[in-house]
């Protein structure tokens, strides 16, 4: 038995990302965009998988699976209809050898699907020409009016749908032509709309749709092996110059003087770049980013910060948190903390509330109190897998 999977990956997400600016289904989640993850699931079980959405991204995004399984990315449509129509007009273009006997249709939001659900679904689908996880309604309902309850609804026979929903091809094939425009919520309800039967199997309540911000972080505890914390440190110096920009942490702060290094010399980024590296016990920032390579004569240390949170992610770690302290005189850093907490957070893709940055002063003692240039203390601890 052929079977296909369209995998969607058009959607905006606007609940989980109010701004729109990364749709949910390219969020990273334990080293990996969450529909890398979605469609892996899927790869010992089915004969070709047709991925809807940005065709260049999803490119990116699932060329490390190495699978000639994946067929080329396709553009969606408006509509989530739209999309999965979309699907299965690429998969009637291939040749009649190929083209699937059964269909199943998954959201690219949906990256903790079991192998069980899978094969549920498959199975049904032998004698019915449409089947859907669903799980039992647990909770009371009660229908809102005005933001008071108008009244108790009934849970019996109730269930929430999930994806993979899966369908015999041709027969779906032609009840997506017919529909077209029309405005169901899911696959499932067009084979309802013409009296074909849809079985109900099993679902999980594991098998988490990503909508809102909460649901990330439950996906990190359900699908994370067991992760231990690592702890880094590290420390930096620079020497004042005058005549360059001072960067620190990320921003550029106003100064008299900037400070000497082969890079930008943001002692402040290149401290915390030695950290994460020491927590992962991947060496030190020379060890990437060599001061005998002219590559980075001048550099902006932002990549180099960039660069470490990417190795905590492809490691599939997270970092807990990050601690930063200059020391120095002057400038007076206070002004610009907050600035600096804001980039730092923005550079590893992390919350604002997990980067700690702070100054203080040696009490005019040493170098950095006789005001002749800056040093920085960071820590930072991450998790990672066993």
């Amino acid at each position: 038995m052929r079977i296909a999977l369209i995998i969607l990956a058009a959607g905006v997400g606007k609940r989980f990302n109010k701004d729109g600016t990364v749709p949910k289904q390219y969020i990273h989640l334990l080293g990996h965009p969450v529909i890398y993850h979605a469609t892996k699931a899927f790869l010992p079980h089915v004969t070709c998988i047709q991925p809807v959405g940005d065709p260049d991204q999803l490119l990116s995004i699932l060329a490390p699976l190495n699978s000639n399984k994946i067929l080329p990315p396709i553009i969606g449509g408006a509509e989530r209809q739209d999309s999965v129509r979309a699907g299965l007009e690429a998969l009637a273009k291939l040749p009649a050898e190929k083209q699937p006997d059964i269909v199943l249709v998954h959201d690219g939001a949906r990256p903790n699907i079991s192998t069980d659900i899978i094969l549920r679904v498959v199975e049904a689908l032998k004698d019915y020409p449409a089947a859907i996880p669903a799980i039992p309604v647990a909770e009371t309902l009660k229908r809102n009016k005005d933001q008071f309850i108008e009244e108790t609804v009934s849970r019996d026979n109730l269930y929430r749908a999930q994806t993979p929903q899966g369908f015999q091809f041709q027969p779906f094939l032609t009840i997506h032509r017919q529909a077209a425009g029309s405005s169901a919520t899911d696959d499932a309800a067009l084979f309802e709309n013409v009296g074909l039967k849809v079985a109900i199997v099993q679902g999980d309540e594991n098998n988490i749709k990503l909508t809102y911000q909460e649901d990330l972080k439950r996906l990190e505890c359900l699908m994370s092996n067991m992760m231990l914390p690592r702890v880094g440190a590290g420390f930096d110096v620079h020497a004042f110059e005058k005549g360059r920009p001072l960067h620190l942490c990320g921003i550029e702060v106003p100064h008299e003087f900037g400070l000497a290094g082969h890079s930008d010399a943001d002692v402040g980024l290149h401290a915390l770049c030695d950290a994460i590296y020491g927590a992962l016990a991947e060496g030190d920032i020379g060890a990437h980013f060599p001061p005998s390579d002219n590559q980075w004569k001048n550099a902006d240390s932002k990549q180099f910060l960039i660069h470490a949170g990417e190795r905590v992610r492809i490691r599939g770690g997270k970092i807990i948190n990050i601690d930063l302290t200059l020391i120095c005189e002057r400038p007076k850093m206070r002004p610009y903390i907050d600035q600096m907490r804001e980039k730092v957070a923005e550079l590893l893709q992390i919350e604002f509330s997990r980067v700690s940055v702070k100054a203080t002063t040696t009490e005019k003692l040493g170098f950095t109190g006789r005001e002749e240039g800056i040093a920085c203390q960071a820590m930072t601890s991450i998790l990672l897998p066993e």
